[in-house]
């Protein structure tokens, strides 16, 4: 059996100035032992939708050994639903234990669902403090929960302390996308209003708002404006569909505040690079985009505990 406990940081990490780009949005699908995060039917839906071919289901490993070729970072997340998909969830702590053996290319994130309650809290500061986790993906559609209940608010409240930020999904959803009722799963708690509550009573949270925020894109845009602790992150649609509204704030007010991002694997990274290759961004807010913004709002140099494995015999 392994354990973790915290060292002083010691392994290689990210090399910022040698990385091309941070690709803030990236899940795992599958695990060591085979299991996958969601069900047949949901990763069925969620592949039509994209109309792509059959969609991989990436191992940390896999995507560490992309990404690495690549000469890019990655932040590697899964989504705990099992409280409303009925899924068993992958492991948040062996998730981030594979990604502490490639710290040079993977950022590891957490995912608690609000619906574990006091629980969730203890779980979300001993993933921190004893695996190294740097954030937490939440996805309101699919957990089925309002950002900004004010129940869910003791978890944000531990991540501000821990200083560390939370993505979420936002907008559209591909997950139970032409299945009969959505499978359940309603689009409305994934308006981005409803987080501009939780960036003004959290003013020390960061947030990061997942996706172009169709049909909601200009309120993400507003309130990435108005508050300084708010991010977008431009992944899960190919930059050639991006809302031009959206590319208008991306090469203005919001230069400093939108992330790269893909949504692997529902889309490659290369494929995401090639269309916003073709957008016409400012060539000197590219590297911004690509890179510099994450840095700042995951907080990347900062010192934090790593994870070290050891084997109880």
């Amino acid at each position: 059996m392994y354990h973790s406990e915290t060292t002083p940081v010691n392994a290689p990490t990210l090399d910022l100035d040698g990385l091309v780009a941070i690709d803030v949005h990236t899940h795992i699908h599958a695990d060591r032992h085979g299991r996958f995060s969601l069900d047949d039917e949901l990763l069925a839906a969620a592949e039509r939708y994209f109309k792509g071919p059959a969609m991989p289901q990436p191992t940390v490993e896999d995507l560490a050994e992309r990404y690495r070729a690549a000469d890019m970072a990655a932040v590697v997340f899964t989504v705990d639903a099992e409280f409303t998909t009925g899924h068993p969830t992958l492991s948040n702590e062996e998730l981030a234990e594979a990604a502490a053996a490639h710290p040079d290319v993977l950022i590891p994130f957490g995912s608690i669902d609000p619906a574990r309650g006091a629980a969730g809290v203890r779980a979300a500061r001993r993933l921190v403090t004893e695996y190294g986790v740097r954030g937490f993906k939440f996805h309101p559609s699919l957990q089925a929960f309002e950002p900004n209940d004010r129940r869910v608010y003791p978890l944000y409240e531990e991540l501000q302390s821990l200083g560390v930020p939370a993505l979420f999904h936002t907008g559209q959803t591909g997950i139970g996308a032409g299945l009969p009722g959505g499978r359940g799963i309603k689009l409305r708690y994934s308006d981005p209003m409803l987080l501009d509550d939780v960036a003004a009573d959290f003013p020390g949270l960061t947030v990061i708002m997942a996706h172009p925020s169709v049909p909601w894109q200009d309120a993400a845009i507003s309130i990435a404006t108005h508050k300084a602790n708010v991010y977008i992150d431009l992944s899960g649609w190919s930059p050639k569909y991006f809302p031009p509204q959206l590319i208008r704030a991306a090469n203005g007010m919001l230069s400093d505040k939108v992330l790269f991002g893909s949504d692997y694997p529902a889309l490659t990274p290369e494929r995401w690079i090639a269309d916003f290759e073709k957008l016409e961004i400012k060539p000197e807010l590219r590297p911004k985009i690509m890179k510099d913004n994450a840095i700042r709002a995951l907080g990347l140099g900062v010192d934090r505990p790593a994870t070290a494995l050891r084997a109880d015999l």
